[in-house]
């Protein structure tokens, strides 16, 4: 990976992107892709789709979504202590003793989820760690105090971590579900460019909103956009790690290459080409089923209007909805290079639906 890739990941990772607050973190995302693209666009709720052949009417959409799981404040007790709901899947069970970033009106406010000490808990009843009992502590003794540092009913809340590198293998850190999607995308983008690729087709390099609450961001610009393939990235579980059951998760690991799923809203032709091509540029790849829906952005474009020819490659992660997610910087490199053969390989106009004729 070269320098100037992994200086702009670490900072995308390091930036907060909660769940209807994405802002930020679509700036810095635009930034870096904008050199190499011809227009964007951003909707009503801040899904940024970068485009290159904006007029073509063939459209090829490759996806990722921007944001992460966070809290809300809910409620300020009269000892200013700050009680919180979920923004998205957020584990509460890891979160004793986290520092965390409130997102108030006059910027952010250092806190920490507090706890009661091992020595006073009964440790056959103690209870255990839930959205009800769960508090963050800033460092205020009363109400009015938290609310004169900025902090209101409905200020977002982030995990406070940065991006690590372990033994120089693995990236570590917050919301790599999905930023990392989002960088792998952008490069893509890049490739494209530096290599002088014409496209005949339009592609748009989507970075939506609101996957975590329900792929709200995908469902909207699908709609907008209209594209005839779709190409999904996100993440799904390295069940290698402790605790896992792979009969149940499937057989995953991280290092063994990009995974690619088996589903009903998963186009098969699609899917055949994306497998074809894995198979010609000799990239390594799992495969992977879901019964039902993929639960990613997938979905989304999957039956959006007339429906579009969709799929999915994922990125192995360890430690998903963690402060800690964990990824293979070769899987990164490999999820990158698939999509970007699968997308000169496609042909104007291509066509990936069944062919049923009587």
């Amino acid at each position: 990976m070269r320098q100037e890739s992994k200086e702009f990941l670490e900072k995308y990772i390091n930036n907060a992107s909660p769940t209807g607050f994405e802002e930020e973190g679509q700036k810095l995302w635009l930034s870096y892709i904008r050199p190499y693209i011809d227009t964007y666009l951003v909707d009503v709720y801040g899904t940024v789709a970068a485009v290159i052949n904006p007029k073509a009417k063939y459209k090829v959409a490759i996806e990722a979504h921007a944001d992460e799981i966070s809290w809300f404040v809910s409620y300020i007790t009269d000892d200013g202590y700050i009680y919180l709901k979920r923004n998205g899947g957020v584990d509460h069970q890891i979160a004793p003793s986290m520092r965390v970033n409130i997102h108030g009106e006059k910027g952010i406010v250092k806190a920490v989820f507090g706890w009661p000490a091992i020595h006073v808990r009964d440790r056959e009843k103690e209870e255990k760690p839930s959205v009800k009992n769960l508090f963050l502590d800033c460092g205020c003794e009363s109400k009015e105090e938290v609310l004169s540092l900025g902090v209101n009913i409905g200020s977002v809340v982030t995990y406070d971590d940065k991006m690590i590198t372990l033994n120089e293998k693995y990236f570590c850190g917050r919301a790599f579900d999905n930023r990392a999607g989002g960088f792998m995308i952008a490069e893509v983008a890049r490739l494209l460019s530096e290599n002088k690729k014409k496209l005949p087709f339009g592609l748009y390099i989507v970075n939506a909103v609101q996957e975590e609450i329900g792929l709200r961001g995908a469902e909207m610009i699908s709609r907008r956009i209209k594209p005839d393939v779709a190409i999904v990235t996100d993440v799904c579980h390295d069940t290698y790690s402790p605790m896992y059951n792979k009969k149940e998760e499937g057989d995953l690991k991280c290092g063994k290459g990009p995974v690619l799923t088996y589903g009903p809203a998963v186009q098969k032709n699609l899917l055949k080409f994306i497998i074809d091509t894995a198979k010609k540029n000799e990239i390594p790849y799992q495969l992977d089923t879901v019964s039902s829906r993929t639960g990613t952005d997938t979905d989304a474009f999957a039956y959006s209007a007339e429906g579009v020819a969709s799929a999915l490659i994922s990125l192995p992660l360890k430690y998903m909805h963690t402060t800690v997610e964990t990824v293979h910087r070769d899987d990164i490199e490999n999820v990158i290079k698939l999509i970007y053969e699968v997308i000169i390989s496609i042909e104007e106009g291509q066509d990936f639906r069944w062919k049923i004729e009587v």
